[in-house]
């Protein structure tokens, strides 16, 4: 594949859980990362001087479905907004209700749950995540991703489901109500609003 300056690429949803997904980042997710250091798209050549990569890694993550090609650049979210958090992250559950949490127990961003029940939330999340680096330096990483709950005995669709991401060594828990709505743009802006404001949200609740 050649590399063509007048081409621009952006993750997908799968993309930004490949890139995000692990407290260590290795040297595929850190290319893929650098897609979302900027106010807009990269364009495909600074992209690889960026990320250090050739053409054949570039056209390798397209066939993995993590990136996506643009015909022009895109603008990434303006993470000043107030409602940033409550807008975007609302539509990654069918519910739109869903917790933004610290690995610290904290609520950075809340949609469809008063304080007190997001701040329960955010707590659970936070023992998940404990008891999943307990169970790692066990040797077992099975607890280290993705976690449901259901009522329906038959595990058709989790009543909660918890998600972890990492971004700049800064650990996160996505909360969500009822079916998740993970593959979704929200997801990439999202995590290109954290990425971008280049710290923890802080939001007045």
């Amino acid at each position: 594949m050649n590399i063509v300056s007048s081409e621009w690429f952006t993750l997908t949803p799968v993309g930004v859980l490949r890139a995000f997904g692990q407290p260590k980042v290795d040297v595929t997710a850190k290319a893929l990362q650098q897609l979302l250091t900027g106010e807009r798209t990269l364009d495909a050549a600074v992209w690889a001087d960026k990320a250090g990569i050739d053409g054949a890694e570039i056209a390798g993550f397209e066939t993995q479905g993590w990136i996506q090609r643009l015909q022009r650049p895109l603008q990434g979210p303006d993470a000043k907004l107030d409602d940033f958090l409550q807008h975007v992250i609302a539509s990654l559950s069918s519910e739109r209700r869903v917790v933004l949490a610290s690995d610290g127990g904290f609520c950075l961003g809340r949609a469809g749950f008063e304080q007190d029940e997001a701040d329960v939330l955010s707590a659970a999340a936070a023992d998940f995540g404990e008891f999943a680096a307990r169970q790692a330096r066990r040797g077992w990483h099975g607890a280290s991703s993705y976690i449901a709950f259901h009522a329906d005995p038959e595990f058709l669709l989790p009543s909660y489901a918890f998600v972890p991401f990492w971004v700049d060594d800064a650990g996160y828990w996505l909360v969500m109500v009822g079916e998740p709505l993970l593959n979704s743009p929200a997801l990439v802006e999202l995590l290109w609003g954290i990425k971008e404001a280049g710290t923890r949200f802080v939001t007045s609740g």
